[in-house]
C-alpha cells in the first residue's frame, strides 16, 4: 500500500504555523518511507523543507513527535483513498480490486522501498518503538474496510480471514518486488490475487 506524497524537491515562499507543520510532516513521511525511520535526522527533515533549525524546533521538539504526525497523516491519506473507493466503485469486488490495484499503480516506489506500511511498521517492531502500535492501525484500517467488503459481498462468515490472506498476500508481494525490482511479478501477482477474488466472491 503506497500513498502519493509530494515531498522531495523542498518548499519554497511564505508558510503559515499550520502550513509549516503540515510540510514538515509531509517531508518526513516522504523520508521515513525512502530512508527509514531511524536513518532520517532532524537535519534532513529541516533541509527537505528549507526552514531553520529553530523554526523547525517550533513546531516539532522530538523526531518521535513527528513519528506521531506522520502516522495521523498516514491514516488521513487512508481514510480518503477507502472513502474515493467506496464513492466510486461499483459494487464490493470492484471496491476489493480497487485495494489489490495499488501494487501495479504504484509499482515503481514500491520496487525501490518497498511498501510504506509494512516497512515501518516492521522498522519500529524491530526498534520497539512506542509508536509501532500506532503504525499499526493503518493495517488495522485496511483489514476492517476489507472485512466489510467481503461480508457485503456475501462471504460474511468468513470475511476477517479473507482480508488478513488479502492483506498478507499483497504484502508478500510488495516485500519481493523490492527484493527482485521485477515489474512483471508484479503484474502477474496482481492479476492472479484478482482471479482469486473473483472465485471467492462467486464462493
Amino acid at each position: 500500500m503506497v500513498f502519493s506524497t509530494a515531498a522531495g524537491g523542498g518548499y519554497k515562499g511564505y508558510m503559515t504555523a499550520a502550513t509549516t507543520r503540515d510540510q514538515i510532516a509531509e517531508a518526513a513521511d516522504e523520508l521515513f518511507y525512502r530512508q527509514g525511520y531511524e536513518n532520517t535526522s532532524f537535519a534532513d527533515i529541516a533541509g527537505a523543507v528549507r526552514i531553520s533549525r529553530g523554526n523547525f524546533y517550533y513546531h516539532f521538539k522530538t523526531k518521535d513527535e513527528i513519528l506521531e504526525a506522520v502516522i495521523e497523516r498516514r491514516m488521513a491519506t487512508t481514510r480518503r483513498m477507502l472513502a474515493q473507493w467506496e464513492a466510486e466503485g461499483t459494487g464490493p469486488a470492484d471496491r476489493i480490486r480497487c485495494f489489490i490495484r495499488i501494487l501495479t499503480a504504484n509499482r515503481a516506489k514500491i520496487m525501490l522501498y518497498g511498501c510504506p506500511v509494512g516497512t515501518l511498521s516492521s522498522e519500529l517492531a524491530k526498534l520497539d518503538h512506542a509508536s509501532q502500535a500506532g503504525a499499526a492501525r493503518i493495517f488495522a484500517l485496511f483489514r476492517a474496510w476489507l472485512r466489510g467488503q467481503f461480508a457485503q459481498a456475501g462471504r460474511a462468515g468468513d470475511a476477517d480471514a479473507l482480508a488478513l490472506h488479502l492483506l498478507a498476500r499483497s504484502q508478500g508481494v510488495a516485500t519481493l518486488a523490492n527484493a527482485f525490482r521485477d515489474e512483471e511479478f508484479i503484474r502477474r501477482e496482481v492479476d492472479l490475487m484478482c482471479a482469486w477474488l473473483d472465485e471467492a466472491v462467486a464462493g
